[in-house]
């Protein structure tokens, strides 16, 4: 008997069915869509079934891949360009080891989230995409690698790049770090998003 799979976490749930479903409404078969994402068909089922959690820049290639966004892939559902996001909608979603709310509206150009990064988690992802990214750090202080410089940042502190330059996010709290994130949603090939750590198989 092989090993027990590991028990799904609690944003599971709402993530894994959804994957499926976007992807067969966007007419992709496991295969097609694996490739586009640089992944194998066996990482793809597994994201699909709950085994695996995305992290932050594989939603960002699943939301490019399947023409959507990271905010409809965590259930966010307010009204359709509804200017207004009130404190506490909608829930927190958890993926990768980050808690993810929504801070902007739906079927924007730009995604905003609130991010909650705790100590020790996507430590080893290097993204690169197509972009630009924004982020303002709220509480605790933040890693971030922009090339080959480090800075740290504190509360207050804000960040404007563009996405192609590979950069790294840690928290460097004990506590974690929070921090408000926009990116622009635009498609591109979703495998050049993570450099390395990023296990594909």
């Amino acid at each position: 008997m092989g090993p027990t799979p590991p028990e799904p976490g609690p944003d599971v749930p709402a993530i894994a069915p959804r994957l499926r479903e976007l992807r067969r409404s966007a007419g992709h078969t496991l295969e097609a869509a694996a490739a586009r994402l640089g992944l194998s068909p066996a990482h793809l089922s597994r994201l699909e079934t709950g085994l695996r959690q995305p992290s932050l820049p594989m939603l960002l290639a699943l939301a490019r891949t399947y023409g959507t966004t990271v905010a409809e892939l965590l259930g966010e559902t307010p009204p359709e360009r509804d200017p207004i996001i009130r404190a506490g909608r909608p829930e927190a979603v958890e993926a990768g080891g980050w808690t993810y709310r929504q801070a902007g509206g739906s079927q924007r150009a730009m995604q905003a989230l609130r991010v909650h990064v705790p100590p020790g988690t996507q430590n080893d992802l290097v993204r690169v995409h197509p972009g630009e990214e924004w982020l303002y750090v709220l509480d605790g202080r933040l890693g971030l690698t922009l090339g080959e410089a480090r800075h740290t940042l504190e509360p207050g502190d804000a960040a404007h790049f563009d996405s192609l330059t590979p950069h790294r996010i840690t928290a460097a709290s004990p506590g974690g770090t929070d921090l408000l994130f926009v990116h622009t949603l635009l498609r591109s090939p979703a495998g050049a998003l993570c450099l390395d750590g990023a296990p594909t198989g």
